[in-house]
């Protein structure tokens, strides 16, 4: 392995760096990207110039003009930067350095941006400054523009310099704003609005004429394997894909290379990814962070070479280097072959399956973990060998943790090409026993990068497919139901609980409210406490209607009692979805039938709840119940009205819509149907999701009875079914503040006064909703010991 800060040997190999850098200059869609944020972000600090200066903003001009004046003849030097003189003197300088191409957009960007500045100016006009704070009395103008010169040149010159020249062109920009902001010259949004213009020009820039280390040629590839002395005759650009490494096939005197151009870090998880892995079943650590591409390449080499050690078929590493204004490569031996995808099933016999669990087996061995099993990377020789390739994911020093999910890829894999019976059968012959049971627990989606699930095309259903089969191979359970929620979840739920509880009370009195706690009818807070366990009785009643096979009254009702905790405490309601299919997985369930299940159920109730919400809000509407109610109207009402409309159709004819959302409510929907045909079945769906809504809403009315006279029953009971289904659309665990703002709008639309309805909602959550968490554990661990989930 190899890492060049120069390329040029004294034999006058390879390329000069001047070269290379003009060979890589490109093109990236990031580019695009950055100037479509810009270009929002500077519009939107456009509109906050058009009202009055905040308190904040002029507690900033104030104290940065406190700056002892001194210092005054620093910051008049540094504002020069951002003028005429610093963009002749940044030409000027590349000019002398020979770098024309630099010198022109430093030229013409810093001239395009100084006059969009000047126009911005007499557009936008200038900035009133109050009377206590000092300032022009003309006011100061919208946008710095010796800050957007300065930000313009520091994102035009730095691909050029590379290395910390980014970070010290932004320093300087930082010290420019503050040298406006402090001798008068701008507010603080000024110079935000400057530092984002400059940003959006250069961004504008480099996806009109290119920026360095976009891309590579083939010179450079040429250049670098010369100077390893590999002396290539042919190199050809294979075809890739927009966000994958890029590779070209090379042919040597000595047999074909395959380079690997690394622009990204491939390792990188986005913070979608890592909340998915938080609400896995299973304990899997995240992937150890890289700090650069060519970090990457010399990792993955590192890997590579490990996995060739202990005995592992892998193509062997021969060169991994970081090219100067380019990307870094990795050069292994081009094994001759086909991918395990290009071979027919029948051309795939036992023997191969068997080869390949082996070289698995080895990697589990070696305590290394491959982490990217793709069927793509496995490739069969004209031997018919098998062979590993891309250990980008590669991770060394693997618990059995990491090497149980390295066996779960694969067999997803296998069984995308092969079919689930063969892979699973393949593996049962090559695998212990012990492995394969805590690979089991790794089949699921939360478990699995997307890489390895997009494979096959109904990827869920194959894992659904994968775990029965592979269960009912080893004769074992399929895995019980492990809690989702972590410490970092139930820590964010305390505090955001917290801030509910002290918020709220501030659109009446807290004071006012600790007083209404303090005199309420402990009697009907009783009463209140009970309709939240009551309310899981009729819960269970509902799932029992939503099975085809009847289920034990008993183990049903403690299941729910269950999810009170893990449905509660979990995004969305995710725990509540988990337990229900692994205990009816217990009962003998095949898993596609068990999420039919817990679908059915959450559609049934969703049905009578929007039922009753409508049949119940237009009822009490003429009763003239809703007296301090008012619906919005108007124009703008009318075309939000008519875009969501259109917009929601858009997304219900595309392919998405009618894959995701049609197709399912369409077999909910017949379910429901379905279920109507059999009159047991429906009361208990029906009746149960009916009652569950009355006795919950029944919790809320008993805890306003405890503080307020008079209750309203029946309104108050429609303002919790329709609050609570609003407010558990949103996301959060529980619908943790949505619940509670959805009904406290709805209490006051009926005339409930703010302190008596604030100190209802609160009490009532926390009764009913809430409390139940606490058996809720208890009877989680308890069913854990038994088995039943």
């Amino acid at each position: 392995m190899r890492s060049d800060a120069d390329t040029t040997t004294s034999e006058g190999i390879g390329i000069s760096p001047r070269t290379r850098l003009r060979l890589s200059i490109g093109r990236r869609p990031r580019d695009l990207l950055n100037l479509a944020l810009v270009g929002g972000l500077l519009a939107l600090s456009v509109l906050l110039v058009l009202v009055p200066p905040n308190l904040v903003e002029l507690a900033v001009y104030q104290q940065l003009g406190r700056i002892p004046a001194a210092s005054d003849p620093l910051w008049v030097a540094l504002t020069w930067l951002g003028s005429w003189a610093g963009i002749a003197a940044v030409t000027a300088v590349a000019l002398y350095a020979g770098w024309i191409r630099v010198a022109l957009l430093c030229a013409t960007s810093g001239a395009l941006t100084w006059g969009i500045a000047q126009i911005l100016h007499q557009l936008v006009g200038v900035r009133p400054v109050p009377p206590p704070f000092a300032g022009p009395v003309e006011g100061v103008p919208f946008p710095a523009d010796s800050v957007a010169v300065v930000a313009v040149l520091v994102v035009v010159v730095a691909p050029y310099l590379g290395g910390a020249a980014r970070y010290v062109g932004w320093a300087l920009v930082v010290l420019v704003g503050v040298a406006e902001v402090h001798l008068g010259g701008f507010l603080p949004l000024g110079v935000v609005g400057g530092a984002l213009l400059g940003w959006g020009v250069g961004a504008l820039c480099h996806v009109v004429w290119g920026a360095p280390g976009r891309r590579i040629s083939h010179e450079v590839v040429r250049g670098e394997l010369e100077m390893a002395g590999l002396a290539p005759t042919s190199i050809v650009a294979l075809r890739h894909r927009l966000l994958e490494p890029r590779e070209f096939a090379v042919q040597t005197a000595d047999g074909g290379l395959r380079v690997k151009v690394v622009r990204r870090l491939s390792r990188r998880g986005g913070y979608w990814y890592k909340l998915k892995r938080l609400l896995a079943a299973q304990e899997v650590q995240d992937e150890p962070r890289l700090s650069t591409p060519h970090h990457e390449v010399e990792h993955e080499a590192y890997v590579t070479l490990l996995a060739e050690r202990v005995g592992v078929r892998t193509p062997e590493v021969v060169l991994a280097c970081d090219v100067k204004h380019a990307p870094a490569l990795l050069v292994v031996r081009e094994i001759p072959g086909r991918r395990l995808p290009e071979l027919a099933p029948d051309e795939i016999g036992d023997d191969l399956l068997a080869a390949i669990w082996e070289q698995v087996a080895a990697l589990g061995a070696a305590r290394i973990a491959h982490h990217d099993l793709r069927a793509k990377n496995f490739l069969v020789d004209s031997d018919g060998r098998p062979w590993l390739l891309s250990f980008t994911f590669g991770h060394a020093g693997a618990d059995p943790g990491r090497c149980a999910r390295d066996l779960a890829e694969a067999l997803v894999s296998l069984a995308t090409v092969v079919g689930t019976d063969r892979a699973v059968d393949s593996a049962i012959r090559a695998l212990p026993r012990d492995q394969l049971q805590v690979a089991l627990r790794n089949l699921v989606p939360l478990a699995l990068p997307r890489r390895i699930r997009a494979q096959a095309e109904r990827g869920r259903f194959l894992l659904v497919d994968l775990r029965e089969t592979l269960a009912d191979r080893l004769e074992c359970p399929i895995p019980g139901f492990r809690s989702p929620v972590r410490p970092v979840t139930v820590v964010g739920l305390l505090l955001v609980g917290a801030a509910v509880y002290l918020l709220l009370p501030e659109l009446a009195s807290m004071r006012e409210v600790l007083t209404a706690l303090r005199h309420a009818d402990w009697t009907w807070l009783v009463v209140a406490t009970a309709t939240g366990f009551a309310a899981i009785v009729f819960s269970s009643i509902s799932v029992q209607g939503s099975s085809r096979i009847p289920l034990p009254f008993w183990s049903t009702l403690a299941v729910q009692v269950a999810a009170a905790f893990t449905g509660r405490t979990t995004p969305g309601g995710a725990g509540f979805f988990g337990i229900n299919v692994v205990f009816l997985e217990r009962l003998g369930l095949r898993r596609s039938l068990a999420v039919g299940v817990t679908l059915l159920n959450q559609a049934g109730t969703g049905a009578v709840a929007f039922v009753v919400a409508v049949v119940g809000v237009f009822g009490v509407g003429l009763t003239r119940t809703f007296g301090n109610l008012t619906i919005p109207t108007g124009w703008q009402v009318v075309v939000g009205l008519i875009a969501a409309v259109v917009v929601i159709a858009a997304v219900v004819a595309s392919p998405f819509g009618r894959r995701r959302l049609v197709r399912p409510a369409v077999e909910v929907g017949r379910e429901l149907l379905e279920t109507l045909r059999h009159p047991v079945r429906a009361l208990q769906l029906f009746g149960g999701a009916f009652g569950y809504l009355v006795v919950s809403g029944v919790g809320l009315g008993a805890s306003l009875a405890a503080v307020h006279p008079q209750v309203p029953w029946v309104a108050v009971t429609i303002v919790f079914i329709v609050g609570n289904t609003l407010g558990h659309l949103v996301p959060s665990p529980g619908g943790l503040g949505a619940v509670e703002a959805a009904l406290l709008a709805g209490l006051g639309a009926i005339g409930i006064p703010a302190t008596a309805a604030v100190t209802a909602v609160l009490t009532s959550r926390l009764l009913t909703y809430w409390l139940p968490v606490l058996p809720g554990i208890a009877m989680f661990r308890y069913l854990q010991h038994r088995g039943v989930i």
